[in-house]
Protein backbone atom coordinates (compact mmCIF):
# COMPACT_ATOMS: atom_id res chain seq x y z
CA UNK A 1 0.00 0.00 0.00
CA UNK A 2 1.48 3.33 -1.09
CA UNK A 3 1.72 5.80 1.79
CA UNK A 4 -0.39 8.95 1.75
CA UNK A 5 2.73 11.12 1.59
CA UNK A 6 4.10 9.29 -1.44
CA UNK A 7 0.70 9.29 -3.18
CA UNK A 8 0.38 13.05 -2.55
CA UNK A 9 3.83 13.62 -4.05
CA UNK A 10 3.05 11.56 -7.17
CA UNK A 11 -0.29 13.32 -7.65
CA UNK A 12 1.45 16.71 -7.35
CA UNK A 13 3.62 15.79 -10.34
CA UNK A 14 0.50 15.75 -12.52
CA UNK A 15 0.88 19.57 -12.53
CA UNK A 16 3.65 21.58 -14.18
CA UNK A 17 4.27 23.92 -11.24
CA UNK A 18 5.05 20.97 -8.98
CA UNK A 19 7.19 19.25 -11.63
CA UNK A 20 9.30 22.40 -11.73
CA UNK A 21 9.30 22.77 -7.95
CA UNK A 22 10.41 19.20 -7.32
CA UNK A 23 12.56 18.77 -10.45
CA UNK A 24 10.75 15.54 -11.29
CA UNK A 25 8.20 14.14 -13.74
CA UNK A 26 6.05 11.04 -14.27
CA UNK A 27 6.65 8.24 -16.75
CA UNK A 28 3.66 5.95 -17.28
CA UNK A 29 3.27 2.62 -19.04
CA UNK A 30 5.53 -0.39 -19.32
CA UNK A 31 7.35 0.55 -22.55
CA UNK A 32 8.12 4.11 -21.43
CA UNK A 33 9.31 2.95 -18.01
CA UNK A 34 11.58 0.33 -19.56
CA UNK A 35 13.03 3.03 -21.84
CA UNK A 36 13.62 5.18 -18.76
CA UNK A 37 15.38 2.38 -16.87
CA UNK A 38 17.71 1.69 -19.79
CA UNK A 39 18.57 5.37 -20.27
CA UNK A 40 20.90 7.77 -18.52
CA UNK A 41 18.03 9.60 -16.82
CA UNK A 42 17.70 9.19 -13.06
CA UNK A 43 14.77 7.19 -11.76
CA UNK A 44 13.65 8.38 -8.34
CA UNK A 45 10.90 5.89 -7.55
CA UNK A 46 9.19 2.99 -9.29
CA UNK A 47 5.74 1.39 -9.01
CA UNK A 48 5.02 -1.93 -10.73
CA UNK A 49 2.21 -4.44 -10.82
CA UNK A 50 3.29 -7.94 -9.78
CA UNK A 51 2.55 -9.28 -13.27
CA UNK A 52 4.73 -6.69 -14.97
CA UNK A 53 7.51 -6.98 -12.38
CA UNK A 54 7.85 -10.65 -13.28
CA UNK A 55 8.44 -9.80 -16.96
CA UNK A 56 11.23 -7.25 -16.72
CA UNK A 57 14.92 -7.55 -15.77
CA UNK A 58 15.87 -6.86 -12.19
CA UNK A 59 15.65 -3.22 -11.10
CA UNK A 60 18.78 -1.63 -9.57
CA UNK A 61 18.66 -1.86 -5.78
CA UNK A 62 19.23 1.89 -5.52
CA UNK A 63 15.75 2.63 -6.93
CA UNK A 64 12.90 2.47 -4.37
CA UNK A 65 10.34 0.04 -5.76
CA UNK A 66 6.79 -0.76 -4.70
CA UNK A 67 4.63 -3.55 -6.12
CA UNK A 68 1.03 -2.34 -6.26
CA UNK A 69 -2.31 -3.42 -7.65
CA UNK A 70 -3.54 -2.28 -11.05
CA UNK A 71 -6.22 -0.19 -9.33
CA UNK A 72 -3.69 1.57 -7.10
CA UNK A 73 -1.34 2.18 -10.02
CA UNK A 74 -4.16 3.72 -12.05
CA UNK A 75 -5.12 5.99 -9.14
CA UNK A 76 -1.55 7.26 -8.86
CA UNK A 77 -1.20 8.24 -12.51
CA UNK A 78 -3.06 10.03 -15.28
CA UNK A 79 -3.92 7.09 -17.56
CA UNK A 80 -7.47 5.75 -17.60
CA UNK A 81 -6.01 2.31 -16.89
CA UNK A 82 -2.47 1.18 -16.15
CA UNK A 83 -1.62 -2.47 -15.52
CA UNK A 84 2.15 -2.23 -15.90
CA UNK A 85 4.30 0.53 -14.42
CA UNK A 86 4.73 4.13 -13.30
CA UNK A 87 7.97 5.88 -12.43
CA UNK A 88 9.06 9.18 -10.96
CA UNK A 89 12.12 10.47 -12.84
CA UNK A 90 14.35 13.47 -12.29
CA UNK A 91 14.12 16.26 -14.84
CA UNK A 92 17.33 16.16 -16.89
CA UNK A 93 19.69 19.10 -16.93
CA UNK A 94 19.65 21.01 -20.19
CA UNK A 95 22.80 20.41 -22.24
CA UNK A 96 24.42 23.46 -23.85
CA UNK A 97 22.37 24.79 -26.76
CA UNK A 98 24.82 25.70 -29.50
CA UNK A 99 23.23 25.72 -32.96
CA UNK A 100 25.73 25.24 -35.74
CA UNK A 101 25.68 24.95 -39.50
CA UNK A 102 26.23 21.20 -39.09
CA UNK A 103 23.05 19.40 -38.04
CA UNK A 104 19.38 20.28 -37.76
CA UNK A 105 17.39 21.51 -34.77
CA UNK A 106 13.60 21.46 -34.57
CA UNK A 107 12.05 24.59 -33.01
CA UNK A 108 8.40 24.69 -31.99
CA UNK A 109 6.28 27.81 -31.57
CA UNK A 110 3.12 27.54 -29.47
CA UNK A 111 2.53 23.82 -30.09
CA UNK A 112 0.03 23.41 -27.29
CA UNK A 113 -1.25 19.88 -27.82
CA UNK A 114 0.80 17.39 -25.72
CA UNK A 115 0.17 14.57 -28.18
CA UNK A 116 1.51 16.61 -31.09
CA UNK A 117 4.49 17.76 -29.04
CA UNK A 118 5.32 14.20 -28.06
CA UNK A 119 5.06 13.04 -31.67
CA UNK A 120 7.39 15.87 -32.78
CA UNK A 121 9.96 14.80 -30.17
CA UNK A 122 9.63 11.25 -31.49
CA UNK A 123 10.24 12.53 -35.04
CA UNK A 124 13.37 14.32 -33.83
CA UNK A 125 14.57 10.99 -32.43
CA UNK A 126 13.78 9.13 -35.68
CA UNK A 127 15.77 11.55 -37.82
CA UNK A 128 18.58 11.98 -35.31
CA UNK A 129 18.11 15.72 -34.88
CA UNK A 130 20.29 17.72 -32.49
CA UNK A 131 17.22 18.31 -30.32
CA UNK A 132 13.98 20.25 -29.93
CA UNK A 133 13.66 23.89 -28.83
CA UNK A 134 10.21 24.67 -27.42
CA UNK A 135 8.82 28.16 -27.03
CA UNK A 136 7.71 29.00 -23.52
CA UNK A 137 4.14 28.92 -24.88
CA UNK A 138 4.34 25.25 -25.95
CA UNK A 139 2.80 22.41 -24.00
CA UNK A 140 5.05 21.17 -21.22
CA UNK A 141 7.47 18.62 -22.73
CA UNK A 142 7.53 16.81 -19.35
CA UNK A 143 3.76 16.51 -18.92
CA UNK A 144 2.63 12.87 -18.65
CA UNK A 145 0.69 13.01 -21.95
CA UNK A 146 3.68 14.47 -23.79
CA UNK A 147 6.08 11.92 -22.33
CA UNK A 148 3.72 9.07 -23.25
CA UNK A 149 3.37 10.36 -26.85
CA UNK A 150 7.15 10.31 -27.35
CA UNK A 151 7.07 6.50 -27.01
CA UNK A 152 10.38 6.55 -25.15
CA UNK A 153 12.10 9.24 -27.25
CA UNK A 154 12.08 11.59 -24.24
CA UNK A 155 15.12 9.64 -23.01
CA UNK A 156 17.19 10.36 -26.14
CA UNK A 157 16.25 13.81 -27.46
CA UNK A 158 17.68 16.97 -25.85
CA UNK A 159 14.88 19.45 -25.13
CA UNK A 160 15.23 23.15 -24.41
CA UNK A 161 12.59 25.70 -23.44
CA UNK A 162 13.29 29.24 -24.62
CA UNK A 163 11.67 32.58 -25.40
CA UNK A 164 11.80 31.75 -29.09
CA UNK A 165 12.04 35.22 -30.74
CA UNK A 166 14.94 36.17 -28.45
CA UNK A 167 16.71 32.86 -29.05
CA UNK A 168 16.32 33.15 -32.83
CA UNK A 169 17.70 36.68 -32.72
CA UNK A 170 20.82 35.35 -30.98
CA UNK A 171 21.65 32.80 -33.70
CA UNK A 172 24.76 33.29 -35.82
CA UNK A 173 23.93 34.90 -39.16
CA UNK A 174 25.09 31.86 -41.13
CA UNK A 175 22.57 29.49 -39.46
CA UNK A 176 19.69 28.79 -41.88
CA UNK A 177 16.18 29.11 -40.40
CA UNK A 178 13.40 27.27 -42.26
CA UNK A 179 9.65 27.38 -41.79
CA UNK A 180 6.45 26.27 -43.51
CA UNK A 181 4.62 28.89 -45.59
CA UNK A 182 1.87 28.60 -48.23
CA UNK A 183 3.83 31.07 -50.37
CA UNK A 184 7.14 29.25 -49.87
CA UNK A 185 9.20 27.11 -52.24
CA UNK A 186 7.86 23.69 -53.23
CA UNK A 187 9.73 21.40 -50.83
CA UNK A 188 9.63 18.49 -53.31
CA UNK A 189 11.68 20.47 -55.84
CA UNK A 190 14.44 21.47 -53.45
CA UNK A 191 17.70 19.78 -52.52
CA UNK A 192 17.75 20.58 -48.80
CA UNK A 193 20.67 19.96 -46.50
CA UNK A 194 19.83 18.97 -42.87
CA UNK A 195 21.59 21.92 -41.28
CA UNK A 196 20.15 24.85 -39.35
CA UNK A 197 16.77 25.24 -37.63
CA UNK A 198 13.33 24.08 -38.80
CA UNK A 199 10.48 25.98 -37.12
CA UNK A 200 6.99 24.54 -36.84
CA UNK A 201 4.15 26.76 -35.67
CA UNK A 202 1.02 26.14 -33.63
CA UNK A 203 -1.72 23.80 -34.79
CA UNK A 204 -4.22 26.63 -35.20
CA UNK A 205 -2.34 29.81 -36.01
CA UNK A 206 1.09 28.89 -37.31
CA UNK A 207 4.12 30.90 -36.27
CA UNK A 208 3.85 34.21 -34.49
CA UNK A 209 4.96 37.17 -36.64
CA UNK A 210 7.93 37.84 -34.35
CA UNK A 211 9.10 34.25 -34.92
CA UNK A 212 8.33 34.20 -38.65
CA UNK A 213 10.45 37.34 -39.08
CA UNK A 214 13.59 35.25 -38.47
CA UNK A 215 13.00 32.81 -41.36
CA UNK A 216 15.69 32.73 -44.01
CA UNK A 217 13.80 30.26 -46.25
CA UNK A 218 10.12 29.40 -46.54
CA UNK A 219 8.99 25.90 -47.49
CA UNK A 220 5.65 24.82 -48.97
CA UNK A 221 4.16 21.32 -48.98
CA UNK A 222 2.00 21.14 -52.15
CA UNK A 223 -1.33 19.33 -52.07
CA UNK A 224 -4.02 18.57 -54.64
CA UNK A 225 -6.95 17.68 -52.38
CA UNK A 226 -9.43 19.77 -50.48
CA UNK A 227 -8.03 19.62 -46.94
CA UNK A 228 -7.55 23.06 -45.42
CA UNK A 229 -4.33 22.19 -43.61
CA UNK A 230 -2.12 19.45 -42.22
CA UNK A 231 -1.52 18.44 -38.62
CA UNK A 232 1.70 20.05 -37.35
CA UNK A 233 3.38 16.68 -36.71
CA UNK A 234 2.41 15.41 -40.18
CA UNK A 235 3.79 18.60 -41.74
CA UNK A 236 7.02 18.26 -39.79
CA UNK A 237 7.40 14.64 -40.88
CA UNK A 238 7.02 15.57 -44.56
CA UNK A 239 9.51 18.44 -44.29
CA UNK A 240 12.05 16.40 -42.33
CA UNK A 241 11.84 13.57 -44.83
CA UNK A 242 12.75 16.01 -47.56
CA UNK A 243 15.76 17.19 -45.58
CA UNK A 244 16.92 13.59 -45.16
CA UNK A 245 15.78 12.02 -48.44
CA UNK A 246 19.38 11.38 -49.57
CA UNK A 247 20.60 9.85 -46.30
Amino acid sequence: MVSKAVAKYVHALHLKKFRLRHGAFLVEGGKSVQELLSSGLLTERLFLTAEFAAKIPSVPASIPLEVVSEEELTRLGTLSTNNTALAVARLPEEPPLRPTTHGLLLALDQVRDPGNLGTLIRLADWYGLQGVVCSDTCADPWAPKTVAATMGSFTRVPIWQRELPDWLASLPKDVAVYGADLEGDNVHKLNLSPNGVLIMGSESHGMRPEVEAHLTRRLHIPGVGGAESLNVAVSAAILLDNFYRHM
